[in-house]
């Protein structure tokens, strides 16, 4: 079995936990992150655009974000989908910046997060066991047409198992480390 097969499902099941590392940013933790906007697209001249592309973010004090558009008449079209995104804040706006003042979280609000962030892990794990099971099903189909031995078979499964609990590992430790983020106070 050639050690390229197996870089092919090393590097899906690292998308995967890059996917949900990208993920957990988008769950504030109290502290102020400019990752908690990137899902946030303003109507830009009539098309959807990302903030992060036509406004400078900052985080000017731990929960604190400063949003300075490049574009002054962008304002009130920023402001309008922050209020429409899933962030839960208020936007402030001075007329020349949107502010974006992070409260401290209450006790039931983390533990809410923590659920997500929960959610979140497990569906990370059930897609490393997906794409486990596609090379099985790859090393087996292999075996079918007689390209590997059986004795090859029990190895690709074995080192692919031991890929896969690498990678559940990463998906756990991500999704711990985020926990502890959010329970902090």
């Amino acid at each position: 079995m050639a050690k390229s097969d197996y870089k092919v499902y090393e590097d899906k099941m690292q998308k995967t936990v890059d996917s949900l590392e990208s993920e957990f940013g988008t769950i504030r933790a109290g502290r102020a992150s400019a990752t908690v906007l990137d899902k946030v697209t303003v109507n830009y001249y009539g098309s959807d655009t990302p903030l992060s592309q036509v406004a400078s973010i900052s985080v000017p004090e731990p929960r604190m974000l400063v949003i300075q558009p490049w574009d002054p008449s962008l304002l009130k079209a920023i402001e309008k989908a922050i209020l429409a995104s899933d962030v839960g804040i208020t936007p402030t706006n001075d007329g020349k910046n949107i502010r974006l003042a992070f409260p401290p979280l209450t006790e039931e609000r983390r533990r809410d997060l923590t659920k997500l962030v929960h959610k979140y892990a497990e569906e990370g794990k059930v897609a490393v066991r997906n794409v486990r099971r596609d090379a099985v099903e790859a090393f087996k189909a292999q075996k079918k047409k007689s390209e590997i031995t059986e004795d090859d078979l029990k190895i690709c499964e074995k080192d692919m198992q031991d890929l896969t609990d690498k990678y559940i590992k990463k998906v756990e430790d991500t999704a711990a480390k985020k926990e502890k983020e959010l329970m902090e106070f």
